[in-house]
């Protein structure tokens, strides 16, 4: 399938990092079933962080912040398919940089970054490793308080990064979902914008676009783009 397509994109989530060691949040060993004085649901949310600032950073420095995380086979390999010229885009609902950091250029990132923080008074910019060294709130040096550049609950995706994302999905020929239980929306909704030839969906559960997949392969995503020769 890859080989008779030519504009592929890729659609991806918590999954795809989890082989990097960043845990995701909805599988049985995932974030979502750890006990927190507070649901991570609640802790994740915009009225949270304007109301429980200080407890919201112990959980983001703690639980959302894996700065020492490396690409694993599967960001690697949509590297070598964008370098290669068959993969025009990737669209990711995790907000870690490691498609970036593997090396593609095409990304967009539906639910934001850790590594933007802009100061909410003045707009300045940090990074992450200023966010994880910071002491209970960050504050900017103006004394504004510092917000991550992550879609909490509550707040709209980015109508750039959606629209590029729609582009990008509607002009491809093949389409490989991988790592996502596609049960998060907006962001699963995007599948509906692909007319394409192949829908490839690689996850070790069941999603609820299985039965129009052209291929279902039940694995984990890394080894099984470890195995695709370009």
């Amino acid at each position: 399938m890859i080989d008779q397509s030519n504009n592929i994109v890729f659609f991806g989530g918590a999954g795809v990092s989890t082989e990097s060691g960043i845990p995701d949040f909805r599988s049985v060993d995932g974030i979502y079933h750890q006990k927190y004085d507070y649901p991570p649901e609640t802790i994740l949310s915009h009225s949270f962080f304007e109301s429980h600032t200080a407890e919201f950073y112990e959980f983001y420095r703690d639980k959302m912040l894996y700065l020492d995380a490396k690409p694993n086979p599967a960001h690697r390999k949509l590297a070598e398919l964008e370098q290669a010229g068959k993969l025009s885009a990737v669209v990711t609902q995790n907000i870690d940089g490691l498609h970036q950091k593997a090396g593609s250029k095409k990304v967009f990132e539906l639910h934001g970054s850790v590594h933007r923080n802009y100061c909410q008074s003045c707009g300045k910019c940090y990074d992450a490793t200023y966010m994880k060294e910071s002491i209970s709130i960050p504050h900017c040096s103006c004394g504004g308080i510092i917000k991550p550049d992550v879609v909490l609950y509550e707040e709209p995706l980015d109508d750039h990064v959606v629209q590029g994302a729609v582009r990008a999905i509607e002009n491809a020929d093949m389409m490989i979902v991988g790592g996502t239980s596609l049960n998060v929306y907006p962001a699963a909704g995007l599948l509906r914008y692909f007319g394409g030839q192949y829908l490839v969906i690689i996850n070790r559960d069941s999603t609820p676009a299985d039965r129009s997949a052209s291929l279902l392969i039940q694995e984990d995503i890394g080894k099984v783009m470890a195995k695709i020769k370009i």
